[in-house]
């Protein structure tokens, strides 16, 4: 460990002169990162033929009538979502069976040749049209692989594809994110499309601009490299990307989760994860819908690690979401709603300590004995993420009334946007929080504790 002296700062939002004044450790997020990093937890919409077919990924010879919702309701959705807490919704524009839920010009295998409404339906636009009326955000998917498209395969499907995502980017308002994925498989002619993800790129950010872009490398997010919803507790949100690209060819999985400590780009993580064992709807997985205790411990393993959850919610036949999945996702909303109400440090004032080792340290002392099993840290990282690793400890309670030592309760290593770290509930009228080495001084936002008041599962 470094025995440098950590200049750690507790700063306040009316601190606006100090926070001018701090010298940035790069890369540092662009305002679109910094907007995307405080939405924290979204939905994502998996809907199309597989619906209907019980299938994962549709092979693009399905009968476009086979796309047949007998209630769609997108106001549903938004309003589930919003109870959920979720700030926004991401949808399955098209997946890889090819299926446009728009009326593309660009394809006959969209909800046009469909019978539902009379070919004359969108689900993008009913999508876009409820989130502006609820004030939710949305971003959409647009799978690049067509196994439905006669051009896929060739270089004219580059274009096509252009051309698709102009329409989306052009006729529906703004996103807040656009999501890629590197499947690349054969197209109706047997052959394998070679991308033009650059040509993708500027041509999706002169359309919209403030997009977030994902994908294995980015260019604005990374894929955490699992689809469990999980982020490990290191978690940079620095990144190299040179001699990667999308799909197979990505960095390996535990850098996908990790990050680069000495990233060059600012590419942070989400994570991705469906309620369910699919990420369509298939009607014998209703009893398999993932629990509120279950979603809420994912929140702490990829929010509480710094990135973001991205959750998948697949409508069912009706197009609405199935009475299992809107349960958990209520429930879900009420344990976060549980967990964080009450600041255990909400009128301390913290005692920050620069020891002869170099070692910051603030304590926070109780007026009494406070039980608690979290507590929440936070970096300023629009001036860099700085923390590699610190501890937490709580004063032990004698039996007798008196204090005695210190006993460690968590090991962290990084910090970044947010650290909720969780432990066994314990009983202490003091915390102690250690930043152990950094990259450079250290500036936090207000740190938080909590009890729960019910089991974590670690």
């Amino acid at each position: 460990m470094k025995k440098t002296i950590l200049a750690l700062m507790v700063l306040l939002t009316s601190v606006v002169g100090m926070a001018q004044k701090i010298k940035p450790v790069l890369p540092v997020p662009t305002k679109e990162h910094l907007v995307w990093h405080e939405k924290e937890f979204y939905l994502f919409i998996h809907f199309g033929p597989n619906t209907f077919t019980d299938k994962e990924w549709g092979d693009g010879k399905e009968d476009p009538t086979v796309f047949a919702p007998t209630q769609l309701d997108c106001n549903q959705w938004v309003r589930v979502a919003k109870l959920a807490g979720a700030k926004g919704i991401i949808l399955t524009a098209k997946h890889h069976d090819g299926f446009s839920l728009w009326p593309s010009k660009y394809s006959t295998h969209t909800v046009r040749e469909s019978k539902w409404l009379e070919g004359k339906g969108d689900v993008v636009k009913m999508l876009s049209d409820a989130c502006k009326k609820g004030g939710i955000e949305m971003g959409v998917y647009i799978s690049p692989w067509d196994r439905n498209h006669p051009d896929y395969g060739t270089p004219k499907y580059n274009d096509i594809y252009i051309a698709t995502m102009k329409e989306l980017l052009t006729g529906y308002g703004k996103f807040f994110e656009l999501w890629w994925d590197g499947a690349n498989g054969e197209g109706p002619n047997g052959k394998k499309q070679e991308y033009t993800f650059r040509r993708f790129e500027d041509s999706a950010f002169k359309y919209q601009p403030q997009l977030m872009i994902f994908s294995d490398i980015g260019p604005s997010i990374r894929w955490c490299g699992n689809e469990r919803g999980i982020i490990g507790n290191t978690n940079w949100n620095l990144l190299d990307t040179a001699g990667f690209y999308r799909g197979h060819g990505g960095p390996p999985e535990d850098t996908l989760n990790q990050g680069n400590v000495n990233g060059k780009l600012w590419i942070p993580a989400e994570a991705d994860v469906s309620i369910r064992p699919g990420w369509f709807y298939h009607p014998k997985e209703d009893n398999k819908v993932k629990s509120a205790s279950t979603l809420f411990n994912l929140f702490l393993k990829s929010v509480g690690n710094g990135g973001n959850l991205l959750l998948n919610v697949p409508p069912d036949r009706r197009g609405l979401f199935n009475e299992a999945d809107s349960a958990s996702l209520v429930g879900f909303a009420a344990l976060r709603k549980k967990a964080f109400e009450t600041n255990l440090f909400a009128g301390l004032t913290p005692v920050s300590k620069t020891n002869a080792a170099g070692l910051v340290t603030l304590t926070y002392t109780f007026k009494k004995a406070t039980k608690l099993n979290a507590v929440v840290l936070q970096e300023l990282i629009e001036h860099g993420q700085r923390v590699k690793s610190f501890t937490i400890e709580a004063k032990e309670e004698s039996a007798f009334g008196k204090t005695t030592n210190y006993f460690k309760i968590f090991d962290g290593t990084t910090i970044g946007r947010k650290k909720i770290a969780t432990f066994n509930p314990i009983t202490t009228t003091s915390i102690k929080i250690t930043i152990s080495d950094a990259k450079a001084a250290v500036y936090l936002k207000p740190t938080s504790a909590y009890d729960f008041g019910f089991e974590i599962k670690n």
